[in-house]
């Protein structure tokens, strides 16, 4: 998929297509650098965020009004959802360049993870996004709210993508696609219809469909139930339901509000409340079987990133989207795929599309991926020469972990402590 906002938000209720990153533009927040953020940039570009930031610190010690580094320093500690440099740096920035589209997308981001919607309308409307200004406008400050500890949903099916059912206003079981490639709660237009939600905002996309934002207030999922939920839905360009083959889709913004296992090996979704005694049990069970966390980056809002490897490379930026619909394990660029050596059928072109848009991509099979412990040895894989390492985040995304890699696998997202746990066999 490409990260344009925009073509998240028409995947919504789309799904996966069996390609991620059909096509990437110069990265967003590149920008013009000045000469001295040169090396910070590059270290940023290829995942070495730590030191990244201190090397935009060293610059803003000798130039506190480097809007680049500045801006860059608080992207670094977005990407770890340590907010209150976030917010310090972003601020700065803004002051520095009121009208920088980047800071100001950053900034609303920020806010938006938070749950700060009526600081992060301002900043979308900034950048001309009149539909998520007025969407988050419209948000009440008691958004999110958890009733309940834990929940685990079995699931209804795997493939070819995974179920879970779950209750929208109190009503009767509705089936939810999960995917953490995708923003926000969304369900069809159909659900919108049959529990009243009005729309606070709308706009028409370029495939003529029309996509409505409003809220929800509840979501009944097994023993928890989440109230005032920001959702959207859509329709074709004549007002018709669009079928996926399901009733709705729980994104990233609902799965960073809990403490989420995707147990694969056990086909259920296991949902905590994010309590630091919930995390604790979490982390102590993981380590009993000897795994190591791994480091979780979010960018944009809902990109879930972290370090793994290809045919033995160096840990690099690896996308991480359990859920939604893939029957490969991964898809790459074919930039990985060359640099690797990976075994490209080029014989046999998959017409296929990513996120509505049309692209060809190949087979592949590379001797190993690996995320952590856990591996695919000689798998199927996809490789897309329209796709991009260098992806719209401004670093390097060198291949995207999809829904059948996590199959032997349970997988864990902590967005407190910003870390992944997997590990092979079901969750205990």
């Amino acid at each position: 998929m490409t990260e344009d906002g925009k073509w998240n938000r028409r995947s919504l209720l789309r799904g996966a297509a069996i390609v991620a990153g059909a096509t990437a533009a110069a990265p967003l927040l590149g920008g013009t650098a000045r000469a001295d953020t040169t090396d910070a940039d590059a270290l940023f570009q290829t995942g070495q965020f730590e030191e990244a930031g201190r090397a935009y610190d060293e610059i803003l010690k000798k130039d506190p009004n480097n809007v680049q580094a500045t801006r860059q320093r608080g992207y670094v500690a977005l990407l770890s959802n340590n907010f209150t440099d976030a917010e310090e740096y972003l601020n700065t920035a803004l002051k520095l360049a009121p009208d920088d589209t980047n800071t100001n997308r950053l900034l609303g981001d920020c806010y938006l993870r938070q749950d700060k919607f009526s600081l992060a309308a301002p900043r979308w409307q900034a950048i001309g996004d009149e539909g998520y200004a007025k969407w988050f406008a419209a948000v009440p400050s008691n958004a999110y709210e958890i009733h309940g500890d834990t929940a685990r949903l079995p699931w209804q099916q795997t493939d070819p993508f995974p179920l879970v059912e779950a209750s929208v206003n109190g009503g009767p079981a509705k089936r939810f696609m999960f995917y953490v490639g995708a923003p926000s709660l969304g369900v069809s237009s159909a659900v919108a219809k049959e529990v009243g939600l009005r729309a606070v905002a709308q706009e028409q996309l370029d495939t003529g469909e029309w996509l409505y934002y409003g809220m929800l207030d509840s979501l009944k999922l097994g023993d928890m139930e989440l109230r005032n939920i920001p959702v959207s839905w859509s329709t074709t360009a004549s007002g018709e339901d669009i079928d996926n083959g399901y009733d709705g889709l729980i994104g990233t913004w609902v799965f960073y509000h809990l403490l989420t296992t995707f147990d694969y090996a056990g086909r259920s979704l296991i949902l905590r409340r994010p309590t630091p005694e919930a995390a604790s049990k979490v982390s102590a069970a993981y380590a009993r079987t000897s795994t190591k966390p791994l480091p979780l980056w979010l960018a944009f809002d809902h990109m879930v990133h972290s370090k793994g490897s290809i045919a033995g490379s160096s840990p690099r930026v690896m996308a991480v989207n359990p859920g939604g619909v893939s029957e490969n394990v991964a898809g790459m660029p074919e930039e990985t795929s060359k640099q690797f050596k990976v075994r490209t059928d080029y014989d046999r072109p998959l017409e296929t599309a990513a996120h509505s848009h049309p692209t060809i991509a190949y087979p592949c099979y590379p001797k190993q991926i690996r995320l952590g412990d856990a591996v695919a040895n000689e798998a199927y894989c996809v490789t897309n020469p329209n796709m991009q390492v260098a992806r719209r985040y401004g670093f390097n995304v060198w291949a995207d972990f999809a829904h059948s890699f996590f199959k032997p696998y349970n997988i864990t997202l902590d967005f407190k402590e910003m870390n992944i746990h997997i590990t092979k066999g079901k969750a205990t």
